[in-house]
C-alpha cells in the first residue's frame, strides 16, 4: 500500500530529485529542455504533477526508477566548493568524488562549506533527508576547530556567545567558543554553533579585528569527522545514519548504507 507521502502529487523536478537522479534545479533544465517524458509525453514544465507510486518518468529514453538512499561523510579539502558546477572555474567536491575512482550516483552536499574552509561534509541523494539536518529550526550543533591570528582573549570569545549584528542587521551569535590550544602570535579555538549563516565565524571574527588562518568543521552534531583522511569520503554506517536523525528530532526508518 503506498504511503502518504508517494499517494501525493508532487513536482516533476521535485520527483526526479526525490528519486535519485539529480538535483531539483538540474532536473528543472532537463525538463525546460525537453528532455523529460512523464506517461510518454513531453512535459516542460518543472512544477507538473507526478505520483510516484504510479507515473512513468523518462529522461533521454532511460526509466528513472528510484536509487538506493546514500549516506555520505567527505572531509573537504580547502579551496574547492560545494557545488555541482562553478561559473568561475574553480575546483568542486565532484571532483573530489570523482577522483577516488568509485561510481557513484548523484548526490548533493547538505549544506556548505566555503572555498576557504574544510572538513566535514554530507552528502545525500535522499534531499528530503538533507533538507532536514540543513533546516535551520533543527538547531543541529555544528563544531569547528578555527586557528586564528591572535592571542587568545576571553573577551573575543565571550562577544561572539552573547552575539552581535552584521551590517545587514543580522544577529550573529555562537553557542560556545573556548580554547583548544595556544602559541606566541596565534591560538585555535572550538566554536560550536547551532545555527548556520554564510560564512558566520569569518564575519564574526573579522568584525572583532581577528584573521582566520583555518577553519576546520570537526563534528555535525554525534557524528565526528575522526580521522578520515583530507578528501576522503566514506559512508555513514547503520548507528551514525541513525544517530544523526535522532539528534534533528526525526528517527528515520530508511535503508542504511
Amino acid at each position: 500500500m503506498p504511503s502518504r507521502e508517494q499517494a501525493r502529487k508532487i513536482g516533476l523536478a521535485r520527483a526526479l530529485s526525490k528519486l535519485g537522479y539529480c538535483s531539483r534545479s538540474q532536473a528543472a533544465e532537463l525538463i525546460r529542455a525537453g528532455r523529460v517524458r512523464l506517461n510518454g509525453g513531453v512535459r516542460r514544465d518543472p512544477e507538473t504533477p507526478v505520483r510516484l507510486e504510479r507515473d512513468r518518468i523518462v529522461v533521454d529514453e532511460r526509466a528513472i526508477e528510484p536509487s538506493p538512499k546514500i549516506y555520505l561523510m567527505m572531509n573537504k579539502p580547502r579551496g574547492v566548493v560545494t557545488t555541482a558546477s562553478d561559473e568561475r572555474g574553480r575546483e568542486t567536491v565532484y571532483a573530489v568524488l570523482e577522483e577516488a575512482g568509485k561510481p557513484l550516483p548523484w548526490v548533493a552536499p547538505v549544506g556548505r562549506l566555503d572555498k576557504a574552509s574544510e572538513g566535514l561534509l554530507l552528502l545525500t541523494n535522499d534531499s528530503e533527508w538533507g533538507e532536514r539536518i540543513a533546516a535551520p529550526e533543527t538547531h543541529l550543533e555544528k563544531t569547528y576547530h578555527v586557528q586564528i591570528v591572535a592571542v587568545f582573549d576571553e573577551a573575543f570569545t565571550r562577544a561572539m556567545v552573547a552575539g552581535m549584528r552584521s551590517e545587514d542587521g543580522d544577529l550573529l551569535r555562537v553557542l560556545r567558543a573556548s580554547l583548544l590550544r595556544s602559541g606566541e602570535k596565534n591560538c585555535w579555538l572550538e566554536i560550536t554553533l547551532d545555527e548556520g549563516k554564510n560564512r558566520q565565524i569569518r564575519r564574526m571574527l573579522a568584525a572583532l579585528g581577528v584573521e582566520v588562518v583555518r577553519l576546520v568543521r570537526v563534528a555535525i552534531g554525534p557524528l565526528q569527522l575522526g580521522k578520515l583522511a583530507k578528501g576522503g569520503y566514506r559512508p555513514l554506517t547503520r548507528d551514525e545514519k541513525l544517530a544523526v536523525d535522532r539528534a534533528v528530532g526525526k528517527s528515520s526508518t530508511s535503508p542504511a548504507c
